[in-house]
């Protein structure tokens, strides 16, 4: 038994850890490992609207357009459209011969049918907001497919090649099938779900009918890893290809250490938290204001955002505003003096230092996070608050917020297209279980809405900053920095393009006939973390 002992310890180790990488699960000579940041919550694009799952489906389902490598909009199914004088109805040509993996046609009708289902109250998408701009799509015969819209809508193309409106495998729901559990998946762009193991990978393979050709990389499997630290060591231990993201607090290290893996770029998102309006503390006006202005954005882009992030008290990115950013008229205060109007509107609202404000700060697993909502808390005990936190797993989360069920939680938003109305029309009375904070505002919804009737650009870009100024005074969220991308990206991987879109689809890469990192790499790891 004592000879026993030493074999025991070390079943009982490796099963307490993360234990080998299974070789389907290792980067290969024609495999390709991608981390994403959560585990993918599902395969149904109309259905899910987590980055993961989102990025997991544009691999896998090619709508009338595309992203390319360089995130921008370019014919994917269609081949081509013509646009109206109006600007309010688009006409799309399929490519000839388009067929799913399974070898069904792919005809126009596909789109309507998709469109309804969008639509339907019974598929409950998240994601029905975000296509308000049109108001039907038909198809007049196989191979064409008309938008139509309520005004003119310049990024369309951007909009149509969101996953949500993609080419979806609904004959195999006609037959009774559930399609999303199906093996192969069945698919109509580059990439198909071969397997898909909860908590562990998610492997695809090419799809043999996709219009494009075969896809350069043979297989690509997603990996969840939602600790930004453990998949930073992953990947410089030679166990990824591609980590999509890395702490901050390691960018300096990084970037002197291993200078030919980091990726760094603006990028179109947000980060701020969300406020429940619904109910005490938070329906009160006095005290989303009082917080927000007690916030030092400076010190923390300064002192804890080494990768350049941008203070934030909007929450559009200046890129979309041609370099503009909402301020407010307290903007340029300085910090004790906005303590102090803080100060004076807590008092009014009832709370000071001998009668704390008291609340719950629901953040999602991530050190970051922790760190960010430890600051907050720090920025606003002065004013007599005491702020406790909450952790949780990014599903456990999101839910959370879907329900109503938090006081102050970590979100932001990350651009489906690149238009100042994605991010403001989450915040839209009727959006929906996106509508986190329960924010209703009618005179926001209206000046939204002439925004979006608006078609001259500089016209419509001024509209949207007038709906932002007026979201941002009803302060249902505390914007504090605009993101940058950062990732890790293996030499061995080609045709990685930098872009504020963050955008990088799997079909647009390929894999150099080179080592992948050396296991030096996870030496220096080490000794950096």
């Amino acid at each position: 038994m004592l000879r026993l002992l030493p074999l025991l310890l070390v079943l009982l180790l490796a099963a307490c850890s993360n234990g080998p990488v299974s070789p389907m699960a290792a980067p290969g000579p024609d495999r390709l490992v991608r981390l994403a940041d959560a585990e993918i919550r599902g395969l149904d694009p109309q259905v899910y609207s987590d980055l993961a799952s989102l990025r997991v489906a544009a691999d896998q389902f090619e709508g009338l357009t595309r992203f390319d490598g360089a995130g921008q909009a370019v014919p994917g199914l269609a081949r081509e459209w013509v646009i109206s004088p109006d600007g309010r109805s688009w006409t799309f040509r399929l490519r000839p011969d388009l067929r799913f993996s399974d070898g069904t046609p792919i005809r126009a009708s596909v789109f309507a049918r998709g469109w309804q289902r969008l639509n339907d109250d019974a598929t409950g998408s998240p994601h029905a907001a975000l296509f308000a701009a049109i108001t039907g799509i038909t198809a007049p015969d196989a191979d064409t497919v008309v938008v139509r819209l309520g005004a003119p809508f310049p990024q369309l193309p951007a909009l149509l090649a969101h996953p949500a409106m993609a080419a979806l495998p609904l004959h195999r729901a006609a037959a009774g099938a559930d399609w999303t559990a199906e093996r192969p998946l069945v698919t109509s762009g580059p990439y198909r779900t071969r397997d898909w193991r909860l908590n562990d990978r998610l492997v695809l393979e090419r799809n043999p009918n996709w219009h494009g050709g075969q896809a350069a990389i043979a297989t690509v499997v997603w990996k969840p890893v939602d600790d930004a630290l453990a998949g930073m060591r992953l990947f410089l231990a030679g166990e990824a290809d591609i980590s999509g993201d890395y702490p901050q607090s390691r960018h300096g290290w990084l970037a002197q250490q291993r200078p030919d893996v980091v990726r760094t770029g603006d990028y179109l998102g947000s980060y701020y938290f969300t406020l429940n309006t619904r109910k005490p503390p938070f329906n009160d006006l006095r005290v989303r204001r009082a917080l927000s202005m007690a916030v030092d954005r400076a010190w923390i882009t300064r002192a804890l955002l080494p990768m350049g992030n941008a203070p934030a008290l909007g929450i559009v990115p200046p890129a979309l505003y041609d370099g503009r950013t909402f301020r407010p008229d307290w903007a340029d205060w300085p910090l004790t003096r906005r303590q102090r109007e803080a100060a004076r509107l807590l008092a009014q609202a009832g709370f000071s230092p001998q009668r704390p404000l008291r609340f719950e700060i629901r953040i999602n697993s991530s050190a970051e996070h922790r760190r960010m909502a430890v600051i907050l808390s720090a920025m606003w005990k002065p004013l007599g608050v005491e702020a406790s936190i909450l952790n949780s797993e990014p599903a456990l989360h999101f839910a959370a917020m879907r329900r109503g069920d938090f006081q102050m939680a970590r979100s932001g938003w990350i651009a489906d297209l690149p238009a100042p109305e994605n991010f403001l029309a989450v915040h839209r009375s009727d959006a929906g279980e996106v509508n986190y904070s329960g924010h209703a505002d009618p005179r926001f919804d209206a000046l939204l809405d002439a925004a979006m009737a608006q078609g001259d650009p500089a016209l419509r870009a001024d509209a949207m900053a007038r709906a932002e100024a007026q979201l941002i005074e009803a302060m249902p969220v505390i914007p504090l920095w605009f993101y940058r991308s950062g990732a890790l990206v293996a030499p061995r991987v080609a045709g990685w393009t930098d872009n504020p879109g963050n955008i990088h689809p799997s079909a647009a890469l390929s894999l150099r006939h080179t080592p992948a990192i050396a296991a030096g790499g996870g030496q220096a790891a080490r000794g950096g973390t």
